[in-house]
Order: structure tokens, then sequence, then C-alpha cells
């Protein structure tokens, strides 16, 4: 399943940059460049292929793709790959899920690559019934891909699923990203095939965070929450090596997040 012929293992980072331009500004390219990281997977571009910052638009020795939302200015993914995919789509194949720039799926040799922006419940749930159609219908893609060949779905999937997944969860309780119903979306994914490959690897660690607030000294006093994922269809887990919260990386609200995979 290599793509990356010459090196025994490869590296994929997934990040919400909060915007491309704002992150470039903060050095989020210098960072990626110098992680020499195989394929970037960004949330929350912002922007499209002709409005991004020139030297995202053109990296040196990768493939850039990107799936803007029709609003401009909001939601929005991109994929920066070094070797080529054998084909990339935009959108799961549904009319009322694909305006909003919010998945594309890479097909490489060995496994389906898919970076996805989750929509957002909104304050006091407003989004609460359009997110539970959201998660059965992308639930329901990714095992029609799974069928195919194993999948590597990443992103900001927008939901702490365990208690252990944010510092305040008796506080955040029934909050957008740590109501009962995401949390239980998330577990129904689990348990169709899938597995969240930081908790396979760390079950106990507790202070992994990958989002912080930007009030409240959130990311100073680490009061944050992981809502930042790599999942691997289950016979794909062997073949992880490891899950890298870099929580060092500042430029954005949330930080990156590393999957090994030989």
């Amino acid at each position: 399943m290599n793509f990356r012929w010459n090196l025994p293992m490869y590296r994929i980072v997934t990040v919400n940059a909060n915007g491309i331009r704002s992150a470039h500004k903060k050095g989020l390219l210098e960072w990626f460049l110098a992680s020499d990281a195989d394929v970037l997977c960004m949330q929350e571009v912002r922007a499209g292929a002709d409005d991004v910052p020139a030297a995202w638009a053109e990296i040196p020795g990768y493939h850039a793709y990107f799936h803007p939302a029709e609003k401009k200015g909001y939601s929005g993914t991109a994929v920066f790959t070094r070797v080529e995919p054998l084909s990339v789509t935009c959108g799961i194949g549904l009319d009322e899920h694909d305006h909003e720039g919010r998945v594309i799926t890479a097909e490489f040799d060995g496994f389906f690559l898919v970076c996805c922006y989750t929509p957002n419940a909104q304050n006091e749930l407003a989004r609460i019934d359009y997110r539970m159609q959201w998660e059965d219908d992308f639930r329901a893609y990714l095992i029609e891909l799974d069928k195919k060949k194993p999948v590597v779905l990443c992103g900001d999937l927008n939901v702490a699923h365990e208690e252990i997944d944010l510092k305040n969860p008796k506080s955040n309780r029934g909050s957008a990203g740590f109501s009962d119903q995401e949390r239980g979306k998330m577990t129904e994914l689990l348990s169709s095939g899938f597995t969240d490959t930081f908790r396979a690897l760390y079950p106990d660690r507790t202070g992994a965070y990958t989002w912080w607030s930007y009030r409240f000294n959130a990311r100073k006093n680490n009061a944050g929450w992981r809502i930042d994922y790599f999942i691997v269809s289950d016979r794909l887990l062997p073949r992880v090596r490891d899950n890298i919260i870099h929580a060092e990386v500042e430029g954005s609200d949330h930080c990156p997040v590393e999957l090994v995979l030989d």
C-alpha cells in the first residue's frame, strides 16, 4: 500500500487552518515544509484555488486540490500531496451536503484518504437536525468506500467523543461538540468498522487536545477539546505507527495532528 516507494513510512497531517490567509501569515506553510509530511489535509480554508496565497497554490513537489464552499470566505477543504492520487472527488454525492466544501476524497493505491470538515451544530444546537442527517449520510459514504479499499478519515469532526477528550466535560455537557446526539453518532461510526487511532494508541492519555477557544486564556491553561481526528478502517490499524498531536504549533485555534503509517 506504500505510495512513497523509497521510504518505509509516510506521514499525513491534518489541520483546521481557521482561514488559510491568516494561517499563512502566522507561519503554517513554513511549519508544513519543515515537517516534511507527505500529505496535508486542511479544513476551514475559507478560500479556493484562485484566491489562496500564491505560495499555497503551487507548493514545489506537491499536488494541490481545493473544495471551496459556494459561500465566499466560509468552510472549505484542501489536500496537498506529494504523490498524485489515482482520483480526487469533492463532496459525498448528495446535493444537500455538497455546497459547503466539506469533503475531499483522494484515492491512492492502498486506501482512500478523506479530508472532512464536519458541520458545527452551532450555539444551542441550532443546526443539530442537519448535523444528524450529515452524520448518517457521511457514515454511509465511508462504509461504501470501505467496501472497495480501506479508508483514512481525517479532519475537524467537531465532536469530543468521550469525557477524556475535553478539559471540562461537566460544564460542556449538551453543548455543540459534546452533545449526547453528536457523541452517539461518533460511537455509531466507530462501531461500523472504523477506529479512532489516537485512542487506540493512547487510551488513557489526558490533556491531549487539538482545539482551544480564543477566550479565557484557554490555550495557555490547556482548557481544550480533542475534535480533530485520524480514523481508519479497522483492517488498516496494524499499519498505524503513531498519532501525534502538535499542540506546540500555533497559528490557528486548532493544532496540526499527524498520522504515521507504514
